[in-house]
């Protein structure tokens, strides 16, 4: 690893985990176009893709670790780690903004329009109400109600922001129980989330016929709901390593931006289930 002259920017040495990533994604892409293709053993490969990525990640990141408790990352450093992670979570308002940006669309423009009187000799019973299939596919669907398992998560996802921030706040007053127990509740209430989520998709599916094929509603309720998920399932994750690395003496209270940067994330995950819960599950 090199060295930090006093005052001065740390820069990495030469590494060949992007290779082995790299080498990941391409063995991956070879596998999943295989797979797709009913080739034999494309599911194989593109396991065998995917553990090396794990393996890239559990590396690259160990890497990280340890500069980082090497005392290599200074403040010039944490600051430009601090703007890093500003704009990768701009990036992802922005990503969600082009998803809520479609919900409006068809909400508030595309299903009016399509009722309205000029079309009614293609649609003539189309009615153009929300939630809606389209004009050619009747609404045989039920839309998830907000008040059974969305609202117990939105009840799950507040408290967990509530417990990281209780979490934060242990760390900065040199509290190591009350931060890993703090993070220990986080990480439950999230993947308490996921389970009551799949849950919910296997009721939608199974019992409600909400699908992603039920037209404009159900794509855009599943990838809303889904990226979010995701999001979550990568928040848990990396909050289980930070717990980890905690329960390992790992950050101090002038030294934590590893922390930081996952609750700046997780914060932002609530706060995109709150949008999801107004304007998809209750208005």
């Amino acid at each position: 690893m090199g060295n930090a002259p006093t005052g001065g920017y740390y820069f990495a040495p030469p590494s060949h985990w992007p290779l082995v990533g790299s080498a990941a994604l391409l063995v991956m892409a070879f596998g999943g176009v295989m797979w797709m293709n009913s080739i034999g053993g494309g599911g194989w490969i593109f396991l065998a893709g995917l553990a090396i990525l794990f393996y890239m990640l559990f590396g690259w990141f160990g890497t990280v670790i340890r500069e980082s408790e090497g005392g290599l990352y200074n403040k010039q450093v944490d600051l430009s780690f601090r703007w890093s992670m500003s704009w990768f979570i701009f990036s992802e308002v922005m990503f969600f903004a082009a998803f809520f940006g479609a919900l409006f669309y068809a909400r508030v423009y595309s299903v009016p329009w399509l009722a309205d009187i000029d079309n009614k000799l293609l649609w003539p019973e189309y009615k153009g109400a929300w939630p809606s299939a389209g004009p050619y596919l009747p609404p045989q669907f039920t839309a998830m109600g907000a008040w059974g398992i969305p609202a117990l998560n939105t009840f799950l996802l507040l408290s967990s922001g509530v417990t990281v921030t209780w979490a934060h706040w242990a760390l900065k007053v040199g509290n190591r129980s009350q931060l890993i127990l703090g993070l220990a509740a986080t990480v439950a209430l999230g993947f308490t989330f996921l389970g009551f989520q799949i849950y919910e998709y296997v009721h939608a599916y199974s019992d409600l016929n909400l699908k992603l094929t039920s037209g404009v509603f159900g794509s855009t309720f599943y990838m809303l709901t889904g990226f979010h998920g995701f999001h979550v399932t990568l928040g848990a994750v990396m909050l289980t390593v930070i717990l980890f690395r905690c329960m390992k003496g790992h950050f101090t209270a002038d030294h934590h931006f590893g922390f930081e940067a996952v609750a700046w994330y997780w914060h932002f995950v609530d706060v995109v289930w709150l949008l999801l819960f107004v304007f998809v599950y209750w208005v």
